[in-house]
């Protein structure tokens, strides 16, 4: 049988080529139109076309699928990749510049104060550069117990944007009155990605500010802090924001309300002070959280920091406490005195307290009620734990405010603090009192603090009082030391 023959009974399976591509190619022809069409729309109406209605040109960050992962071989963030925008006016800055001089560094620091208008006195050298707010007077404010100054302050962030600086990471707003404490601000930042949106600052202290304002909120004058990514987003709707926005007191407000609609939250940091209060400042300082010391606000309302002290001469004492060992700033530590049944908190760089008696590591970490709120002057409600300050002498603990700093050794350095007995008016003369009144100082000496625990799940650091037999009277040693990793400061019983 020739081959021929033998595939005549198969013959209904023999086909042609066209046969067998026509269905094939009909397919590829569909797909190709649904294609061309769907690449037509997306480039036409999508956010990648800067001339689609409401899309906005957001560079390398105009899709946030497109955004750089945090690179943890990039280059850690420093004091060139924050640019500050500082509100302040030409009435005001002759009496609040000593604030922004503290902490700026000439040539180094990069930002602006902005004001309302030209001053007619010569600007200090060593205050930050100034820059003309442009005029704002075709926006709407209605807010009726407010301040127009509030939009021309909102706008801020805009302005210091389109000016174009390079190689900025963080956009930092501020009030003329603000104290930064750079080093930390900038160690609080380095934790974050800068290549994703971010707005992070603090509420006020004082519930009856979050009530009117909004507990959402980053209060302006503890300062915050938007990356540039926020910052790109937020400068396309702000002016339009800031009408819609009429009614609002303040400019933090206005920017809050802003950022709300792209979608961001406020990422709050505990190191920001607005200090939205009245009176004495102590019970805050003295029991400040466990979070690195960013800012002060508000210095201009409060009593000294220290005692028998200018504000500005008390700022300067607790700066150099501070540039001796930033991240230890006001860092709390308990510890107790088993052989005398003394209890001892350390709030380094600016006071010690001694209890004659054993307390609580709870009551310790407890700020004293030595201040009134912002608005009312009373004295509740606040955002945090407060404890009364006793009118029995003999129930409150004896209080030592820092006299000295010294940073001793080369690389494995340590610091020594002195803090002196303040004399109250009125003293405890029951007899057992007698011998922690005859403390006259505290001497702390600590380790430099390691940065790097700050990017840990954080812990108060421990301590122990010092039994030398070297020791001179009146005084008492405290080390302060990491803790054990089971380690507890339960009084002992």
């Amino acid at each position: 049988m020739s081959i021929q023959n033998s595939l005549k009974p198969f013959k209904f399976f023999v086909l042609r080529p066209i046969d067998i591509f026509s269905p094939l190619l009909r397919a590829v022809l569909v797909l190709f139109v649904v294609a061309s069409f769907s690449l037509f729309f997306y480039l036409t109406f999508s956010d990648q076309n800067p001339t689609c209605r409401g899309c906005y040109d957001a560079h390398r960050y105009s899709n946030h699928r497109k955004v750089k992962a945090f690179d943890a071989g990039e280059q850690p963030t420093n004091i060139s990749h924050l640019v500050f925008g500082i509100g302040g006016s030409v009435k005001t800055w002759n009496e609040r510049r000593h604030y922004c001089e503290l902490w700026w560094k000439k040539n180094v620091t990069r930002g602006f104060v902005w004001l309302e208008e030209k001053p007619e006195y010569a600007w200090p050298e060593s205050s930050p550069p100034y820059r003309i707010s442009a005029d704002t007077s075709k926006f709407n404010y209605t807010c009726w117990y407010g301040f127009r100054s509030a939009i021309r302050v909102a706008r801020i962030i805009k302005e210091t944007y389109e000016m174009g600086l390079e190689n900025v990471r963080w956009f930092v707003m501020g009030d003329d009155d603000t104290v930064f404490f750079m080093e930390n601000l900038i160690d609080m930042l380095g934790r974050y990605d800068h290549n994703q949106m971010y707005y992070i600052g603090a509420n006020s202290e004082s519930v009856e500010q979050d009530v009117v304002h909004s507990y959402a909120m980053a209060y302006g004058g503890g300062g915050f802090a938007i990356s540039y990514p926020l910052a790109t987003v937020l400068v396309q709707i702000l002016d339009g924001c800031i009408d819609r926005y009429a009614h609002m007191y303040g400019s933090d407000q206005k920017i809050q309300g802003c950022i709300t609609e792209i979608g961001v939250p406020l990422t709050k940091e505990l190191g920001f002070h607005q200090l939205d209060i009245r009176g004495n400042p102590y019970g805050i300082l003295a029991a400040h959280p466990i979070a690195p010391l960013v800012s002060l606000h508000h210095l201009d309302y409060v009593q000294s920091i220290f005692p028998a002290m200018t504000q500005p001469d008390s700022l300067k004492k607790l700066f150099k406490a501070y540039e001796t060992d930033p991240s230890r700033a006001l860092q709390h530590s308990f510890c107790y005195d088993t052989v005398r049944n003394w209890s001892v908190s350390v709030s380094w760089g600016y006071s010690v307290q001694l209890y004659p008696w054993l307390v609580t590591a709870k009551e310790m970490e407890t700020a004293f009620l030595t201040y009134q709120t912002w608005k009312t002057n009373s004295n509740e409600p606040f955002t945090f734990d407060t404890q009364p300050v006793s009118s029995d002498p003999c129930k409150r603990p004896i209080l030592y405010f820092l006299n000295s700093t010294e940073r001793l050794g080369s690389r494995q350095w340590r610091t020594l603090t002195t803090y002196q007995r303040y004399t109250e008016e009125a003293r405890c003369d029951r007899p057992d009192y007698a011998p922690a009144l005859a403390v006259e100082s505290f001497n702390v000496s600590a380790p430099e603090f390691d940065r790097r625990l700050w990017n840990q799940a954080p812990r108060r650091q421990c301590c122990n009082v010092v039994h030398d037999k070297n020791s001179v009277d009146g005084e008492v040693e405290v080390h302060i030391r990491d803790c054990h990793l089971s380690e507890s400061v339960t009084p002992p019983s």
